[in-house]
């Protein structure tokens, strides 16, 4: 399997990634961090960007966090984000700016778990430690019919037992990319290109002509509807009203309008919460917003402040916020959308 797979690879494999090159430690578990969840398509320009701003760790860890969540902004999964600041601060104050070489101790810092170590040590040291991402899972589920949801304890530690099993000792780092690359772009969820895998010959899933049964879907739930208000107050000069959300939660310590709390007056909650009058109030299109767990309804309501800006009352940390250049604050998808079409006259 190991040959197949690193003769496929020499082929085939993805040499053109930006955190191939060079493949340190800090480049490494950035990207492995982005990828999480998240296609490598959509990730590569921001780990660009990301790069650019903090091309070290160091560099990360004593920014302001509002620059690192600005940069993660339509990334999604912000905790990742957060996570990511918090384990650079610690490796700066407990391993002298550098990510330690031993799992445990890389499992110890925020946001790092078994997979993202073991990519961490194979990638950028050739240690032969194991990975499991969601392409990895599903390699290995097909290629043993291994029945149940990844997500199921025993059907995880079966899948681990695999990893670490296939795992060789030698071109480590070669065989991880090309492990996550087979799954991404030969072994797909949906649509496998079984006639083009290195693995087909010995693949239990194709030999029972049911690859795509394989890893078993999380079973269904069904997705609740949340609603919120947002108060989207604009003044005189074209800025928008913000506050930073709570550090845990949804949104963690990034920027949205202040929300109106259900069955409440928006014009009187904002003159008695905000100490802010303001004109007539008008609803803007509904917004529909899908996390992984539940679906998110957001109302906004627009109005035109009366009187100074200087006069708003924090309950919360606000700002006014203009975009422009040099844009460092951390803007969930939604609020930049619906900025972006403010501020172009489209809503």
């Amino acid at each position: 399997m190991q040959r197949a797979l690193l003769a496929w690879f020499d082929r085939h494999g993805r040499r053109d990634l930006p955190w191939k090159d060079p493949a340190t430690p800090y480049r490494v578990w950035v990207s492995e961090i982005m990828l999480q969840q998240t296609q490598v398509a959509t990730v590569v320009p921001y780990f660009q960007r990301f790069m650019a701003r903090f091309p070290s760790l160091t560099d990360l860890a004593t920014a302001p966090l509002d620059e690192v969540l600005a940069l993660w902004s339509g990334l999604g999964y912000y905790a990742r984000a957060r996570n990511l600041h918090a384990c650079a601060r610690r490796v700066v104050a407990e391993h002298g700016g550098e990510l330690p070489r031993d799992l445990e101790a890389l499992m110890d810092l925020p946001g790092i778990g078994r997979s993202t170590a073991g990519a961490i040590l194979a990638q950028a040291h050739g240690l032969p430690h194991p990975i499991l991402d969601g392409n990895v899972k599903r390699v290995l589920a097909r290629l043993h019919a291994l029945p149940g949801w990844p997500g199921k304890a025993s059907v995880a530690r079966r899948l681990w037992a695999l990893a670490e099993a296939y795992t060789p000792r030698e071109r480590v780092a070669d065989y991880t990319q090309a492990i996550m690359d087979l799954g991404a772009t030969v072994c797909t969820r949906t649509r496998p290109r079984c006639d083009a895998c290195p693995l087909a010959e010995g693949c239990a899933a194709r030999r029972a002509g049911t690859p795509t049964a394989f890893p078993e879907a999380r079973p269904r739930r069904r997705q609740p509807q949340r609603q919120t208000r947002w108060l989207v107050v604009e003044d005189g000069d074209g800025r928008i009203l913000l506050q930073r959300r709570p550090e845990s939660g949804l949104w963690g310590g990034l920027w949205t309008p202040p929300e109106v709390p259900a069955g409440e007056d928006a014009g009187e909650w904002s003159a008695r919460v905000l100490g802010l009058r303001l004109g007539e109030i008008r609803a803007l299109p509904v917004i529909d917003h899908a996390f992984t767990h539940f679906r998110l309804r957001i109302h906004p309501l627009r109005a035109q402040l009366e009187g100074s800006a200087e006069a708003v009352m924090e309950p919360t940390e606000t700002l006014w916020y203009k975009s422009g250049p040099n844009d460092t604050v951390g803007l969930p998808r939604p609020v930049r959308t619906l900025l972006t079409a403010i501020e172009r006259g489209t809503t």
